[in-house]
């Protein structure tokens, strides 16, 4: 549902040192989708349609990857409220509520984006809503000051405080909620009489209430959902913030997880019902998975439709533009690319099948390759229904399989079979009796006739 009373400000200037990347750092993935696009999808989720990014100087790339969403340039870097000031284009006779985000807190929920916007639009009438939240460690966080109401009466910065507010559990998540009739002036009015020279936007409390505004606070209740991402070792903590709620979110809707530490789900994987996924399963984007479907241990899935009553694994690999049909068998160490394994088929053994077609019912013996690639151009194979491929045969594309034909076993194949018949290409096989006697006769006596001579 549309909210157009709303609007969204995702700051993503900051430069990212601590990633020690040549990447900014909102680029960086959780399930194999950016941080800065999470965030971005959770406001979408929310309702709001209009909305910026705040970027910094030399972030062409992430203007690129946040397109058709619109940017706003800081430069130089002055703070979250000049930050938030760049975005006044977004801003100007807007009088709505404005949701003030990070880039880099990719597992916020749109719940709470929507509660903050009700809290905001509450009787009460706060001119500002802070998110708050109570780390394990304080930290460096700035702390919430609140009255024996709960309203919000400051934010002490951690390097303002003393002693008794450090010891306040009570923390800012940085993210924040205004009333747009107020914001600008509000913002205009946020000095850098500061350390560091800058304009930060929790000022903005104190000068709200200093014009007799309220301002009001709410809790989080998951700590996890505000962790912030600044270096490789959160991300790799948010990771597993995020797989374990795929996880959950799997088990819940009717998957089967046998060790569900060791399955890693992209941000877009679908699952449907009754699945079984074996140990160390990992899906890439682009995945969806049919009903009754088991993939057993140590596949890689990116890109891949799996349909009902499929059988994966274990030790396979499903390719970007993989298609595997209802009751298809695909076995052990085999690799599918960019093509369709028609329902009922079977490629049980050690076989690769890249730009082909494998008809209902066909059968791909052991060692099974499509040679699609002459080194400039790939090429299909097509493979008829019902067709059974002998093991250790090589399909050099284009070719076509008719169907019900069969395939002798380690052949070559580089022309057309027609329907219903035997193709079969392999040298003429010869028999010598006693040759392989004679053979190690000869031998034996030649290594005896060395040894002698060393000895002699």
């Amino acid at each position: 549902m549309s909210d157009s009373d709303s609007a969204a400000i995702v700051l993503a200037a900051g430069k990212g040192t601590r990633m020690k990347s040549d990447l900014p750092k909102v680029l960086h993935r959780i399930g194999n989708r950016a941080m800065v696009h999470h965030v971005l999808d959770r406001v979408a989720e929310a309702g709001i349609e209009r909305v910026a990014v705040v970027v910094g100087a030399g972030a062409q790339e992430v203007t690129d990857a946040v397109s058709p969403v619109r940017t706003a340039l800081q430069d130089p870097p002055l703070g979250t409220a000049h930050a938030v000031l760049a975005a006044r284009d977004l801003l100007e006779g807007f009088d709505g509520d404005v949701v003030i985000l990070f880039g880099d807190t990719p597992l916020l929920t749109a719940d709470t984006i929507r509660h903050m916007l009700d809290l905001r639009r509450s009787p009460a009438d706060p001119g500002v809503v802070v998110l708050g939240f109570r780390p394990a460690d304080t930290a460096e966080y700035g702390r919430l000051i609140v009255d024996g109401e709960g309203r919000l009466q400051a934010i002490v910065e951690h390097r303002d405080a003393d002693e008794e507010i450090r010891r306040i559990g009570f923390c800012n998540a940085g993210i924040t909620a205004v009333d747009g009739r107020h914001l600008l002036s509000l913002l205009d009015a946020v000095g850098n009489d500061n350390a560091k020279g800058e304009y930060s936007l929790t000022d903005i409390v104190e000068i709200a209430r200093s014009r007799g505004l309220d301002c009001a606070v709410t809790e989080v209740a998951d700590p996890d959902e505000v962790m912030g991402v600044n270096s490789r070792a959160e991300l790799a903590v948010a990771e597993g913030v995020f797989q374990r709620r795929l996880r959950a979110r799997a088990m819940a809707g009717g998957a089967t997880l046998i060790d569900p530490d060791t399955v890693y789900f992209s941000h877009d994987t679908v699952l449907g019902r009754d699945i079984a996924i074996g140990p160390q399963v990992v899906f890439g984007p682009g995945v969806t998975v049919g009903d009754g479907v088991t993939i057993r241990a140590f596949c890689d899935i990116e890109g891949a439709r799996i349909s009902a009553g499929a059988v994966v694994g274990p030790f396979a690999r499903l390719r970007p533009g993989a298609r595997i049909g209802e009751e298809v068998s695909i076995g052990n160490f085999v690799e599918i690319k960019a093509s369709s394994v028609e329902a009922g088929a079977k490629v049980n053994h050690l076989s690769y099948v890249g730009d082909s077609r494998i008809g209902a019912r066909a059968n791909i013996g052991a060692g099974t390759i499509t040679c699609n690639y002459d080194g400039f151009a790939k090429a299909e194979t097509d493979i008829g229904e019902g067709a059974f491929i002998g093991s250790n045969t090589a399909l050099v594309a284009p070719v076509t399989i008719g169907p019900g034909a069969i395939v002798g076993a380690g052949s070559v194949i580089a022309k057309d079979v027609p329907a219903d018949s035997l193709a079969v290409e392999r040298s003429t096989q010869k028999v010598k009796a006693g040759w392989a006697e004679a053979f190690r006769v000869r031998r034996r006596g030649k290594r005896k006739a060395m040894q002698t001579d060393e000895t002699g």
